[in-house]
């Protein structure tokens, strides 16, 4: 049976730059989001028609917008890119998503000066509806195209951008005749983790309500564990007083968590996992330039030990601290001084905020102190790499005898299932308990609290001295784990949960 999938994302699986002739070329987008969202659509097959919307991020996809209704063909994949008057947008992305919502649902405000929740927050919120009204009307647009296909049509919207699209999109397919909001599946994710009650609650109450009524417009809401899709479930108990039921899950791995009943709708909360496509990740650090950089980091290491980590400059991923930890570990365990060098790729990340300016600046300003401490004529302690370089990371990867993946949250974290994948001798991983991944990976992981220096210090000088037979056994079953909830697997549950 044929079946029609439309996806909603802010960012798309391609993005324009121009050249220095003024012609348009295009990239693969970047973030765990895209890759698993582009290789779960790969794996659908010829009997699925696919078109991904997404919004015009740079001048030159807006004249991609403008241009034959936006619509492109990426590697078989169809986009329709949407030009969104860039002020409305700089306020919905910036101002309310990423200021707002992404701090709120990782608990990383600094609640003596942040939020403040005041009449310019309000304007920016007007835009944040705005923005999702234009994802909405795309949608129903795409919906209402064509006749069902006999397979049904499914609408997968992704992650804290949307929120408010699984409602605007329902109430708008119920205003049109015929029953077009029943023949639609509709799935939201959740690509980041979700906030307790308490903390949820910072938002202002109409806010917090349309941010949770928002995503119950969704026939399955999901999460990538079950802490999350369980405080999701708290939020909605606590804020709306909609009635909830609780099914649980009887390991780590996809399920149902639970059911919302809100405006006589009834929304699943589930819990979908995801993991790495392990072949093709191998495949692709076979390429020239991956090995090339494979030759290079192991010729810059010798016969010293790597501690890698790959993260963007993000603050949920916690660099400072990881930073701090390497260096407590050489001022403490002074025999590793000259035997380990620390890889830290921080790549740049949402430059736009003063916030995250800072930060990068913090992260700059620490690694030099590290490296003036205890740098030698003949040992460099730590090298920081800011440059976006994909093959570079995963040759890191490969080589890497440890992986530090220490998030303050975190959503699900990819690095730390594509780092014992990728592994050529075995990679041991010291690992957050906050990273939604520490619920698959937790067993063979060393898990850390990311705010404790000392105790991750600890644990990379664990990972150092364990014995290359431990490390092995424990990078491979880490890998085949990551392997066993490929974005096929956990784009094709949500699909399949939305029925037809």
């Amino acid at each position: 049976m044929k079946q029609r999938v439309l996806v909603a994302s802010n960012r798309g699986p391609v993005s324009y730059q121009f050249g220095a002739d003024g012609s348009l070329t295009g990239k693969r987008g970047g973030g765990g989001m895209i890759a698993g969202v582009t290789d779960g659509l790969a794996a659908l097959g010829p009997e699925t028609s696919v078109t991904w919307i997404c919004a015009a991020l740079s001048d030159a996809d807006r004249m991609i917008a403008r241009q034959d209704t936006g619509r492109r063909d990426e590697g078989g994949i169809p986009v329709r890119m949407l030009d969104i008057a860039p002020g409305v947008f700089d306020r919905a992305y910036n101002s309310v998503a990423n200021s707002a919502l992404w701090f709120l649902l990782h608990q990383l405000f600094d609640t003596p000066n942040q939020p403040q929740f005041g009449r310019e927050f309000r304007r920016d919120w007007e835009s944040y509806l705005a923005y999702n009204e234009a994802f909405a009307a795309a949608l129903t647009q795409e919906a209402l195209a064509s006749q069902p296909p006999s397979g049904g049509l499914r609408v997968l919207i992704q992650d804290y951008h949307l929120c408010l699209v699984p409602r605007l999109l329902r109430d708008r397919l119920d205003e049109r005749p015929g029953g077009a909001a029943a023949q639609a599946g509709i799935g939201y994710f959740c690509h980041t983790p979700w906030a307790p009650p308490d903390y949820y609650q910072m938002l202002p109450g109409d806010v917090g309500r349309a941010v949770l009524d928002g995503i119950l417009g969704a026939d399955r809401a999901g999460f990538h564990a079950e802490r999350w899709a369980t405080a999701f479930m708290d939020c909605c108990a606590a804020v709306l007083g909609a009635e909830v039921t609780r099914t649980g899950l009887d390991g780590p791995g996809p399920g149902p968590a639970g059911r919302v009943r809100h405006r006589g709708h009834v929304t699943e909360v589930a819990v979908n996992p995801l993991g790495v496509d392990a072949p093709a990740l191998r495949e692709r650090a076979r390429a020239g330039d991956v090995r090339a950089h494979v030759g290079t980091l192991r010729q810059a290491a010798g016969d010293r030990k790597l501690i890698v980590r790959v993260d963007r400059t993000e603050l949920s991923k916690n660099i400072v601290r990881g930073l701090a930890a390497y260096r407590e570990l050489l001022a403490t365990r002074p025999q590793w001084r000259g035997r380990v060098m620390h890889l830290a790729f921080a790549y740049p990340s949402r430059s736009a905020l003063p916030e995250y300016r800072a930060y990068t600046d913090r992260v700059r300003e620490l690694a030099r102190e590290i490296t003036a401490e205890f740098r030698t004529a003949d040992w460099e302690p730590l090298v920081l790499e800011v440059r976006d370089d994909y093959p570079r990371s995963l040759a890191a990867c490969a080589v890497a005898d440890v992986l530090l993946v220490n998030p303050i949250r975190d959503g699900m974290n990819l690095v730390a299932q594509e780092g014992p994948v990728l592994s050529e001798a075995g990679c041991a991983l010291v690992l957050s308990r906050e990273a939604g991944a520490a619920a698959t990976l937790a067993g063979e992981a060393l898990l850390v609290n990311p705010y404790d220096v000392t105790e991750t210090a600890e644990a990379l000088h664990q990972a150092l001295v364990m014995s290359d037979a431990e490390r092995r056994r424990r990078s491979a079953a880490l890998a085949a784990t990551a392997a066993a909830d490929p974005p096929a697997r956990w784009l094709g549950g949500q699909l399949a949960s939305l029925g037809s």
